[in-house]
């Protein structure tokens, strides 16, 4: 197996200190969001025999596994991540793969440059995505109950909320929720400023379930993100719990440090929250307009130890082992490929050595044997 090296991306969301001490390490006082672990292009984990990308390129069969190779291709079609927002990052939502597939071929045909900045599809991929809680962990994901938000804007007393409010007791589910989204994303640029920070400063005078808006909207005044934050519902997260991301359900992580596996692909459609493009017409194509409980999902455990998060994905499967002093030797060898991550206390997996933010690359085959006290994710695919 290979210990791998990862790089840490400093987006301007990333808090400061979150994974610095799970490392560890001293802050260096810039914002550290996302770890990588994985073989993506954009920050491919380094090994000892190159980075995790070219060693899969050099031999995929013997990395991946033949049956991986056969149903995903010649690359591992997962990305493993440490994600620690200090701030909310973009409301947004995630393509299914018939979507992401016709929208990259229609950016590819009209000659949409990969890098430019109104590109909605980077690859062919979905990106489905499971985000698990280190820490208490706050964010936002799928519409809450029509009428329960009509009474949460009315309880603002804003007059100018107040359309918003009728058409979310006037209309089916389906219908409301697409009329106020769009109302909201086509209206006036100076008129929804005003509403916003109107709105904004209700929510932290009444604080309660307000808070987190008025939050969100002390890091984006004027944003209309913010009122299309206050269509969905607010989890919390406790250590061990996660979310599931499936396709079309809007979502923004808001505070936290957890450990997240996506797909292994870069396609995000963006409702607010953000100075970057936001493409109405596609996003409303998008968006699964239904309104639903998020679904905490807390790890089943099997007799051996594995603790497992059932998500409805073949592309990754995200498990843990709390591994108790003295517990011995735990056999976690797979036909698939793998990536162990320590979180806690110290695990030795084969001749390595890991302490909390550690992994190693363990390839389709190779003998894993595990132990020590401590807290391990595994990361691989189901074939």
């Amino acid at each position: 197996m290979d210990r791998l090296d990862n790089t840490v991306r400093p987006y301007a969301w990333g808090s400061t200190t979150a994974i610095p001490t799970l490392l560890g390490t001293e802050p260096t006082g810039e914002p550290q969001a996302e770890m990588w672990m994985g073989a993506h292009p954009g920050a491919p984990s380094r090994t000892g025999r190159g980075t995790l990308a070219e060693v899969i390129d050099a031999d995929p069969e013997k990395e991946l596994g033949t049956a991986s190779a056969a149903k995903f291709g010649p690359r591992l079609p997962f990305l493993l991540k440490l994600l620690a927002a200090g701030a909310p990052l973009s409301l947004q939502v995630h393509p299914d793969l018939a979507q992401a597939k016709a929208g990259y071929e229609d950016e590819e045909r009209r000659g949409v440059p990969l890098d430019a900045p109104h590109r909605n599809y980077k690859d062919a991929n979905h990106k489905p995505e499971l985000i698990c809680a280190l820490t208490e962990f706050d964010g936002l994901c799928g519409f809450r109950a029509p009428a329960e938000t009509a009474d949460l804007l009315d309880g603002l007393g804003i007059a100018s909320l107040k359309p918003y409010v009728d058409l979310l007791r006037a209309h089916p589910e389906d219908a409301a929720l697409r009329e106020v989204l769009t109302a909201i994303l086509t209206a006036d640029p100076e008129e929804m400023s005003r509403t916003v920070t109107e709105t904004a400063a209700a929510c932290d005078r009444l604080g309660g379930a307000y808070a987190p808006y008025a939050g969100i909207a002390h890091h984006y005044p004027g944003d209309p993100g913010v009122l299309a934050a206050l269509l969905l519902n607010h989890v919390r997260l406790q250590p061990g719990e996660a979310l599931f991301l499936g396709a079309g359900i809007p979502h923004a992580y808001l505070d936290g440090l957890g450990v997240e596996i996506m797909a292994n692909s870069d396609n995000v459609l963006r409702c607010g929250l953000t100075p970057k493009h936001v493409d109405v017409p596609e996003l409303l194509r998008i968006v699964r307009f239904e309104a639903g409980d998020p679904g905490i999902l807390r790890p089943e455990a099997s007799p051996d130890g594995e603790e497992v998060y059932d998500t409805p994905i073949d592309e990754f499967r995200l498990s843990r082992y709390v591994l108790p002093e003295g517990s011995g030797v735990h056999d976690l060898t797979l036909p698939t490929p793998q990536i162990l991550l320590c979180t806690a206390g110290t695990v030795r997996a084969g001749e390595h050595e890991l302490a909390p933010g550690r992994s190693v690359f363990v390839p389709a085959g190779e003998k894993a044997g595990v132990s020590g006290a401590g807290t391990l994710f595994r990361a691989t695919v189901l074939v």
